[in-house]
């Protein structure tokens, strides 16, 4: 099924591409454990649980 509205106010699938590039481009040289401190400082701004592996 095609959609014809192309005046979108808000595009989802564009704002997870950018995100995802973000996160990705800030922690490409990233160790796991580097990458697991990275999560945690994230989650913990946003007042989420953090990861415990």
């Amino acid at each position: 099924m095609k959609t014809k509205n192309k005046d979108k106010e808000f595009d989802a699938v564009k704002m997870m591409r950018e995100i995802r590039n973000k996160i990705t481009s800030e922690t490409k040289d990233m160790s796991y454990e580097e990458f697991k401190r990275y999560i945690n400082t994230k989650l913990k701004k946003s007042g989420k649980k953090s990861v415990k592996r």
